[in-house]
């Protein structure tokens, strides 16, 4: 398999999370072995923010990077994921300020203004990042490792005690691919407390979340409206959000990935001790699986 860009720019146009305000993107084609770069189109002297699991400088709520100039870019696992289930590798991502917009806090509107702009094979070799031994992090009772697996599967399990949560809808395994992807994965969206929401808000950040763009929880259940895409809704964004949070490994990975109770923190401290030892990963250029 190659690797792949987009054939055309195209933009888009949402609202900031934490900002409210209106956020611009625009995605352009960028040359093989590019990657994933940011690129702050509100300031002056922008340079490029990687897409790449050493630049993660907080995960208190989101995944966010910051380049060497202290350029920074928040929010990202959500368009990551859906970059990842596009098989892109290189792309150029302008935005006009310093958070991705929430959309309507899930990775669909994100495929599919990939999907228009179109997917352009090019001419040098895919890379992934094959998973050669088992390695596990743990802070207190959280969970996340890998294991060898001739392919990308995810086996994710939350644990909230709460009426919303049922018991049975906490688990959930997905073998990773496009098709698997969007059907299953890429229309689950952010939650959030309400008390949470209003705390955020009363210390200005969160002002652009609202119902339109996440699924909002009192003490006793659901509030918006229209309920829940999916029974397990909430687990299945989990496994959005590890996509992403995973693909700035700078490349796929080949192996199981599995969690319990896992976050941005943990993804990342994950990716850091998989690039820690070398004898943990190889870098190949094909799988079994790849047709």
């Amino acid at each position: 398999m190659r690797q792949r860009t987009i054939q055309q720019p195209i933009n888009l146009e949402g609202i900031g999370l934490h900002s409210g305000n209106p956020v611009h993107l625009r995605f352009s084609p960028a040359p093989i072995d590019y990657g994933i770069q940011f690129l702050r189109s509100d300031i002056a002297d922008a340079q490029p923010i990687p897409a790449i699991y050493d630049v993660v400088t907080d995960t208190m709520m989101s995944s966010n990077l910051t380049n060497e100039l202290g350029q920074r870019i928040g929010t990202v696992e959500h368009l990551m994921s859906a970059i990842a289930a596009l098989q892109i590798d290189n792309l150029q991502i302008e935005v006009s300020a310093p958070e991705i917009p929430i959309m309507d806090g899930s990775a669909i509107e994100f495929v599919q203004v990939l999907q228009q702009a179109g997917i352009a094979e090019q001419t040098s070799a895919k890379r992934y990042i094959q998973v050669l031994q088992p390695i596990e992090v743990r802070v207190e009772d959280k969970v996340a490792g890998f294991r060898p697996y001739d392919g990308f599967m995810l086996d994710f399990q939350i644990d909230f005690n709460h009426p919303a949560f049922n018991a049975s809808h906490q688990k959930f395994k997905l073998d990773f691919n496009e098709g698997n992807f969007i059907e299953h994965i890429a229309k689950a969206r952010t939650f959030g407390f309400l008390k949470d929401i209003e705390y955020l808000k009363s210390n200005n950040l969160g002002l652009g979340g609202s119902m339109q763009n996440a699924i909002v929880l009192d003490d006793s259940g659901v509030l918006n409206p229209e309920g829940l895409r999916f029974d397990d809704e909430f687990v299945r964004h989990k496994v959005l959000d590890a996509i992403g949070d995973l693909y700035l490994a700078g490349h796929q990975i080949l192996g199981e990935f599995y969690a319990y109770k896992s976050g941005h923190a943990l993804n990342n401290k994950l990716l850091q001790a998989l690039f820690s030892d070398e004898n943990n990963y190889k870098v190949v250029t094909k799988y079994n699986n790849v047709n």
